[in-house]
């Protein structure tokens, strides 16, 4: 192979939640790791004891990590991050109950709380399933919720009252800042892409206890207090920027910390971009992207890394197929 990395396609590292679902083995194409609720699917991941490992080609079992250690300047295109570490975590949620009311900290309330190498998490997400009766999304505080509005509001048990929310669409995209107070609401399905940071501050769980412990899980109320940013207001779902491109083409988030954007058409069109490195998902349709003679399949919850030493590629749809596309910023 004249480079030694290609399109890369990781095994999915499925997580057992108590108000997941069962949708997830099936979606991604794989078997279910075990009889209890499947919460979550961590598509690509450089966390700590969660390590992607390449699913196929010459590179098969080799993780993430060891990739970038060896690989740097063929996956990033420029300088590495500092710590070794892919700074995104990419993963797909199937919330078949509400998802605890929760809080991420910013980069400096991590270190602050957690030390120098911990991340915090800004996040987004896009909405692929929802249902119109019962599906919710709760993101940031209703205009005029203060700091002691919210405690009092946890301790009568009427949080929800005071967070802003609305019925999710499928496309939505909604962008979420650490510091963002939210939740996902029952039966839904989306994508997220967020800093790679496992922290996560639970302010509130509907009341409900885990029946393998027969216990409420634990609450972070202080430390989630301390992050939640009040002054933010609601959330709203972004409202996508049209690209310059010949295809349908969207920008839907470009922070300091991720750049995604939205593609699809009936004809060939291009993803990846050179000296970048870039991850296209698939979300409906299906197609291949082709590279150096081989074809590499997409289809809804596949996940293609495109290291930056690929460059861009032509992705071939078989009828219209639509991607995300991820990446870092600049």
């Amino acid at each position: 192979m004249a480079y030694p990395l290609y399109p890369l396609t990781f095994e999915p590292i499925f997580k057992s939640m108590l108000w997941g679902g069962r949708r997830l083995p099936e979606f991604l194409g794989r078997p279910a790791p075990h009889p209890d609720p499947v919460g979550e699917a961590w598509v690509l991941s450089d966390v700590d004891g969660n390590l992607s490992a390449v699913a196929d080609g010459p590179l098969a079992g080799r993780s993430l990590r060891e990739l970038i250690a060896e690989y740097p300047g063929h996956i990033f295109g420029g300088a590495a991050p500092t710590d070794g570490r892919f700074p995104l975590l990419l993963k797909f949620i199937d919330a078949r109950q509400e998802l605890s009311v929760q809080v991420h900290p910013t980069d400096e309330q991590a270190v602050k709380l957690h030390g120098p190498d911990r991340r915090g998490k800004t996040e987004a997400w896009v909405i692929l399933d929802a249902c119109p009766e019962t599906s919710r999304i709760y993101a940031g505080f209703r205009d005029g919720v203060t700091g002691n509005a919210f405690r009092a509001a946890m301790e009568s048990k009427t949080t929800p009252a005071t967070l802003h929310s609305f019925a999710p669409r499928p496309g939505d995209c909604v962008f979420l800042r650490a510091g963002t107070v939210h939740a996902i609401g029952a039966n839904t399905l989306l994508f997220e892409v967020q800093q790679t940071s496992d922290i996560t501050y639970r302010l509130y769980d509907w009341d409900r206890v885990d029946a393998k412990t027969g216990k409420p899980r634990e609450l972070h109320v202080e430390h989630g207090l301390t992050c939640s940013d009040f002054a933010a207001g609601p959330c709203h779902p972004v409202t996508p920027a049209a690209n310059d491109r010949p295809h349908r083409s969207e920008r839907l988030v470009d922070c300091e910390y991720f750049a995604l954007h939205r593609h699809g058409h009936h004809d060939t069109f291009v993803v990846g971009a050179d000296g970048h490195c870039r991850v296209v998902v698939g979300i409906e349709g299906r197609g291949h992207i082709d590279w150096n003679g081989h074809r590499y399949p997409v289809r809804p919850g596949s996940v293609v890394m495109l290291p930056a030493v690929v460059g861009a590629c032509a992705l071939v749809p078989e009828g219209p197929v639509t991607v995300l596309e991820c990446g870092l910023p600049g």
